[in-house]
């Protein structure tokens, strides 16, 4: 196994854990030392007194014992004494099989769709946005990052065609749009709200000032001059009848602007309302608005315009990202702070994003579980089992150590029991 591929399995007070380890191994194997030591010494005094059997038995069933669990517990991470004994070191032979178990148990006991649902369920991803948009720093850092990332995604925009293809779709769209119907409507909308009766008031107005202008008066005196008899132009009847027409107008058009109800309004309506449904039917103006949208789309100056306009829009990016200005970024922070306290002040709005998120990573779960299962597999199956077979040792070594201890002290206590029925047999 390459370094590169073993994993660091330290953590905080393992150094601690390792002495502690220590000292009750050298316990453990001080006590077995001495019952082996106990035995010797009580059967070389059992001609002195017969209780020293009774000692004998318990010290030499204690030590049987003692070895017994001393070698339980060191088969089950390596070869005791080194001597290859079937069915020891467990942990390492079988570090595949445990791999793969591993995998599966995660799989099926904690990927699961209803305990995963249940977990997500439980968290607001809603707030959790909300909050972290309203927080002016970060949402000052995220702009900045959106706008590092910005000119590279201008560049590629333009480098893979996707420009092309934008501008393309956008013409084929724009080509598309039946213009006829769609300013009909708009109109027609235009009139319903009595829009149209304020141009209306506009050109009342601009028709009076025209008419008393000293020019418009002069001119329409020179055409009625032209029509009179000479006899009546000698008469300077021409002035007489400007001046009556010019009051005559001039007092109907202020009559029509203060009478909102005025029966030439009514004319007006019908007029325009006759214009819109004309603009919407009648094939001739469909055509002709036809083609005035081609065109105008097909103008050299409309594509110059879309580059022009481009070429600024991607400076002013490059100049943004580069810090020259900070103007858009100080937008797009102040777009996502205004996001976050939208979010925060929208408890449906959260819910549904919450719902959103929640179906999205239970189905994300489902589909890459087995893929999670076969990583954690892959990973422990590449781990350095001596190392994690010292941090085993580290972490539940000093309680299985007493696995000796007591398998002396019961072991001891059965050989005890065992030489006193034998006593006692002997003496029926």
């Amino acid at each position: 196994m390459t370094p590169s591929s073993t994993s660091s399995f330290d953590t905080p007070g393992d150094a601690e854990r390792a002495a502690e380890l220590r000292r009750v191994k050298t316990l453990a194997t001080l006590v077995l030392v001495s019952t082996l030591a106990l035995f010797v010494v009580a059967k070389w005094l059992l001609p002195v007194h017969p209780v020293c059997g009774f000692i004998a038995a318990f010290a030499e069933a204690a030590t049987i014992g003692g070895l017994a669990d001393w070698y339980a517990v060191v088969a089950l991470f390596k070869r005791p004494l080194g001597l290859p004994i079937p069915h020891t070191a467990i942990i390492q032979s079988n570090q595949a099989r445990i791999a793969d178990k591993l995998g599966e148990f995660i799989q099926v006991h904690f990927l699961e769709a209803g305990p995963v649902e249940a977990k997500l369920t439980e968290i607001d991803f809603g707030s959790f946005v909300a909050d972290w948009l309203r927080d002016r720093k970060r949402s000052d850092d995220l702009a900045r990052f959106a706008l590092r990332l910005l000119p590279e995604a201008v560049s590629a925009t333009e480098t893979s065609g996707l420009m092309t293809f934008i501008i393309r779709r956008m013409s084929s769209q724009l080509q598309a749009i039946d213009l006829a119907p769609l300013a009909a409507g708009t109109l027609r909308g235009f009139v319903a709200e009595g829009r149209h009766q304020i141009l209306f008031d506009d050109l009342l107005r601009v028709m009076h000032e025209t008419l008393n202008q000293t020019e418009t008066m002069a001119m329409i005196r020179e055409k009625v001059r032209a029509e009179l008899p000479t006899l009546l132009r000698l008469y300077r009847a021409d002035k007489f009848l400007v001046n009556k027409i010019v009051s005559s107008a001039t007092a109907f058009f202020n009559e029509v602007r203060s009478d909102p109800k005025h029966p030439f309004r009514g004319e007006f309506d019908r007029m325009v309302l006759s214009f819109v449904d004309r603009l919407g039917t009648d094939q001739a103006y469909i055509d002709r608005i036809d083609g005035l949208k081609r065109d105008l789309l097909a103008r050299p100056e409309l594509a110059d315009l879309a580059r022009t306009v481009w070429a600024n829009t991607r400076s002013f990016i490059e100049r943004s990202a580069s810090g020259e200005t900070q103007v858009l970024q100080h937008h797009l922070a102040g777009m996502f702070v205004a996001a976050g306290e939208a979010l925060a002040g929208d408890a449906e709005l959260r819910g549904e994003i919450n719902q959103g998120l929640v179906a999205v990573l239970r189905s994300f779960v489902a589909d890459q579980k087995s893929g999670v299962s076969t990583f954690i597999s892959d990973q422990v199956k590449a781990w350095d089992m001596a190392q994690l077979i010292s941090l085993i040792e580290i972490n539940i070594g000093r309680d299985l150590q007493y696995i000796r201890f007591n398998g002396s002290l019961i072991g001891g206590l059965a050989g005890l029991a065992l030489y006193s029925v034998e006593s006692l047999l002997r003496l029926l």
